[in-house]
């Protein structure tokens, strides 16, 4: 299996994404890593050279965060996503992993590989930590204004990811509403539930934000604009909250003191709200695997999303979502 790794994406790239890669290498020897990117920059990042299972694959330009990514994309034919996404379109490597601007990287997605038949729009899903362990969220960033058909066709591949990855056998599928009874929210979400609840999903219903933490579903379904916004709380939210104990825990010598009977505790808690344990966001509705990292992964966080790639291909996650949009067309 062949996993291109966009080198030049990230706001520590290359260095972090040398290192993720290095580390996914020598963790998964059967696994072959290509950095693609600017060879000389990955070189400095090598003190001893390329595992035998690496290899870098030249791509001279790189697309900025700042950059209009569709424009972007066409203008720069050899930047680094742009390459990688190609190696999969053209079959070299079984999946892409980038930490570089998210919107080219759909752009690209969407240009290069295309949409899965019968998929009108893609939409990113993460693993939100839960005390159920992880669940899933999508939309989290790739379409801020979506229409209730898109809602359907993000729940069914989010269930069809929870059950194949996950290993969560028949989903509960539920809406992300602004409140639990049938009925409640807007147009977008009204009309939505009147769709999942005639498809042959595991629909549950509504569930309310605060529903989130305590696992109350295995797949949110809601538009980018939420989701994202949901998702970036709870990343804030978390950190806050241990900057909080932290300085209240060793304010004075006699809290310093029981501190270090709960520090194990804390380092478990701390683990499990960590995004980089996660790794990288598939791309889902896309004809090819795609994840995506957050801008600030480090070594650690390109580690996970090369796992997480590899677990979709080995899990046949494109094809195990067409076949279903091909078995069920219309739910």
């Amino acid at each position: 299996m062949r996993i291109a790794v966009d080198a030049m994406g990230g706001d520590y790239a290359p260095g972090e994404i040398v290192k993720g890669a290095l580390r996914a290498a020598e963790t998964y020897p059967n696994l072959h890593i290509v950095l693609v990117g600017q060879g000389g920059k990955i070189k400095e990042h090598l003190p001893n050279g390329l595992k035998t299972n690496m290899e870098i694959y030249e791509a001279q330009e790189v697309i900025g965060m700042d950059e209009q990514p569709a424009a972007a994309i066409k203008k720069k034919k050899d930047a680094s996503i742009v390459v990688a996404t190609r190696l999969v379109k053209e079959g070299y490597a079984d999946a892409l992993v980038s930490a570089g601007s998210t919107g080219a990287q759909m752009a690209a997605a969407l240009l290069v590989l295309g949409r899965i038949k019968g998929i009108s729009r893609p939409a990113i899903c993460t693993v939100l930590p839960t005390l159920q362990a992880g669940k899933l969220m999508l939309d989290v960033g790739a379409n801020p204004d979506a229409k209730p058909e898109y809602l359907l066709q993000y729940g069914m591949m989010g269930s069809v990811y929870a059950e194949m990855v996950l290993g969560i056998s028949e989903p509960r599928v539920a809406l992300l509403n602004i409140g639990s009874e049938e009925g409640k929210g807007n147009e977008l979400t009204q009309k939505a539930y009147d769709l999942f609840k005639a498809s042959s999903l595991n629909f549950i219903g509504n569930i309310e934000g605060r529903d989130i933490p305590y696992g109350a579903a295995d797949v949110i379904v809601c538009d980018a604009f939420v989701g994202n916004i949901v998702l970036k709380t709870i990343e804030g939210m978390a950190s806050s909250l241990f900057q909080l104990i932290k300085e209240k825990i060793t304010a004075n010598s006699v809290r310093k003191l029981g501190a270090m009977l709960i520090k194990p505790g804390l380092k478990e808690i701390a683990k499990s709200l960590d995004y980089s344990e996660y790794g990288g966001a598939p791309l889902l509705g896309v004809n090819g695997t795609s994840i995506i990292c957050h801008g600030s992964s480090k070594e650690k966080a390109i580690f996970n999303a090369i796992r997480v790639a590899k677990e979709c291909c080995e899990q046949k996650i494109i094809e195990r979502i067409a076949a279903h949009f091909t078995e069920n067309p219309s739910n």
